[in-house]
């Protein structure tokens, strides 16, 4: 059953596989979609832009973001991808949730791991959650499964 609510991808990446998670979601829901930037870019090559990664966590440093967003407000379902870092979400997430007001609207967090769970995660997520007064709903780690993809958004409603 298709849903009138105003859907969006916010999605973080950097190798591809989080981007490529979000346009399959796109195809599914219809959603808009906007990848996230940082106001400084991430150093090329994955031994490099992980260097930078950890000093962020490790520092609880949250990155400037350079995407914009039209009419934010128009949307009630937002979907926020991002690859799985140390067990948990980039600190540019944390940004996103700084910088936008999620009062009101329901968060479907997506994740891209080699191994990690999205319940690994979801604890960290959860706690970016609750101070913007959202709902959130249950997560989903792609892991180039379209089928389960199919069937998380299926039964959350989301299609």
């Amino acid at each position: 059953m298709q849903s009138n609510n105003k859907k969006l991808i916010v999605y973080f990446s950097l190798s591809g596989t989080t981007k490529k998670a979000a346009e399959k979601i796109q195809t599914a829901t219809g959603a808009d979609i906007v990848q996230l930037e940082p106001r400084k870019a991430y150093p090329a090559g994955y031994e490099n832009y992980t260097e930078v990664a950890k000093r962020q966590l490790d520092n609880d440093l949250h990155p400037a973001i350079s995407t914009e967003i039209k009419n934010w407000t128009q949307y009630e379902t937002i979907f926020v991808g991002f690859p799985t870092w140390w067990q948990q979400p980039p600190m540019i997430i944390h940004s996103l949730f700084e910088q936008f007001d999620f009062t009101a609207k329901t968060v479907v967090p997506f994740t891209t791991s080699m191994s990690t769970p999205v319940d690994d995660s979801m604890a960290y997520f959860t706690e970016l959650v609750s101070s913007s007064n959202a709902k959130l709903t249950a997560g989903f780690r792609y892991n180039n499964d379209d089928q389960a993809l199919d069937t998380f958004l299926q039964a959350n409603g989301l299609v």
